[in-house]
């Protein structure tokens, strides 16, 4: 029995490519054409970025549950968010979400630790920079991190909900997170998250100085392993964001 998805959407732009990624890539899996049933929720980013604002993740995580409970009336059987600063949300509602969730860090966390990576770079919006969505996940298992330097948090953050969240990539940008991940790569890091599920639209290894972590795509492959798996998913997650 094939597993059915749900994806709580916050941006546009980061939870097409998650679904892209799993309707491509499920032909690897199961055949020409095929992959498991997908069933998308997207309250409002307006909505999510008031509550962010505010500080209130208690807020944002309600919103998150409200989508959990649209997802498990369609029929999904487990839940993924294409968004990791949202993830800082999770702890307030994992207890009563009706579905399990896999976390989006802890997948790549994992990838990391594969792949035999040490030491970090963890960029995104500064809303999730400045989290312990990440030091807790790379925590875990033994994986040091470096966060985006102060002086480009502001820049890169803008850059997100200025432009990539509505698709716009230009070239002075993508030439900003190169920068950013040229000076990861002088703080000793042996490879960079791309915490932000937009980034990987404009940043991949072909032009990073760093080996990329592309949270959303990973994302998206976990979640395509768990529905192939034909099993019910994992438990809700005990990680904090």
């Amino acid at each position: 029995m094939i597993g059915h998805i749900g994806i709580v959407a916050c941006s546009a732009e980061g939870a097409a490519l998650c679904y892209r990624t799993i309707a491509a890539e499920g032909a690897t899996i199961l055949g020409d054409h095929d992959h498991p049933r997908v069933t998308l929720d997207s309250i409002p980013m307006a909505r999510h970025m008031e509550a962010i604002r505010a500080g209130d993740w208690a807020a944002v995580g309600e919103l998150m549950l409200v989508s959990a409970g649209t997802l498990k009336g369609a029929g999904a059987d487990f839940l993924i968010c294409p968004d990791n600063t949202i993830h800082q949300a999770l702890p307030f509602i994992r207890d009563r979400s009706p579905l399990p969730w896999l976390h989006i860090a802890e997948v790549v966390a994992a990838e990391a630790g594969r792949r035999g990576f040490r030491r970090l770079g963890v960029t995104g919006t500064k809303y999730l920079v400045e989290s312990e969505v990440y030091p807790e996940a790379l925590a875990a298992r033994g994986i040091d991190f470096v966060r985006t330097p102060e002086g480009a948090r502001e820049d890169l953050n803008r850059i997100i909900f200025d432009e990539l969240v509505y698709g716009d990539f230009r070239p002075d940008s993508v030439a900003a997170f190169r920068r950013t991940i040229e000076r990861l790569r002088d703080e000793g890091c042996d490879a960079v998250v791309l915490g932000c599920t937009e980034i990987p639209l404009i940043i991949s290894d072909a032009n990073s100085a760093l080996p990329t972590l592309d949270s959303t795509r990973l994302l998206a492959r976990a979640a395509l392993k768990r529905a192939s798996s034909g099993g019910p998913g994992p438990r809700p997650s005990t990680g904090s964001g």
